[in-house]
């Protein structure tokens, strides 16, 4: 079991608990999904591209990636309907649990001049967006064999009713917000 979940179920859920007062221990928010996703605007003109893509992000979850397709078609964009344009992992479990810790301990103090992630990226219903620059920040992926730097958007999505609560639970996971 994850060190990151073993602390939710004993520190984390009491910390929520006294703070906001919860009658019930379901009531209690928690993390459900992590959702990485990224977009590769070149697979238009390079169906490699969209290769590495995936591969980076499975190296980097540990998740078999899902390549997702274009919606409509964009004529300034020359994309048509149904054509690949990047790729998404949705984690769950275990897997989830061992991503934010990675995420949290090992890539973000990695970032360049890295002052915290912006803490007013809540949704209005207590989920959490954070955009990265580069995947390069991950110690699995290899500096010497990536052929582009991509960004990625890590969506939390809780259980939580508000972004104050939402908040106090990532904070708790140790997720560095910008002071």
């Amino acid at each position: 079991m994850s060190r990151l979940k073993d602390l939710y179920n004993s520190e984390i859920k009491d910390a929520m608990q006294k703070k906001f007062g919860y009658k019930n221990v379901m009531e209690i928010p928690k993390l459900e999904k992590v959702i990485v996703n990224m977009g590769v605007g070149e697979a238009k003109e390079n169906a490699k591209l969209l290769d590495s893509a995936v591969k980076d992000m499975e190296t980097i979850t540990g998740q078999k990636a899902v390549l997702t397709k274009a919606k409509k078609s964009i004529a300034n964009f020359k994309i048509r309907e149904g054509m690949a344009i990047g790729c998404k992992v949705t984690l769950r479990g275990e897997k989830m649990y061992e991503f934010v810790d990675r995420l949290v301990n090992l890539a973000l103090p990695r970032v360049r001049d890295f002052r915290g992630v912006n803490p007013n990226a809540f949704d209005g219903r207590g989920n959490y967006a954070l955009g990265i620059k580069e995947q390069l920040i991950f110690p699995e992926i290899e500096y010497d064999k990536v052929d582009k730097v991509r960004g990625m958007d890590i969506v939390f999505v809780t259980t939580a009713k508000t972004d104050e609560e939402a908040r106090e639970l990532l904070r708790l996971f140790n997720m560095p917000f910008a002071k």
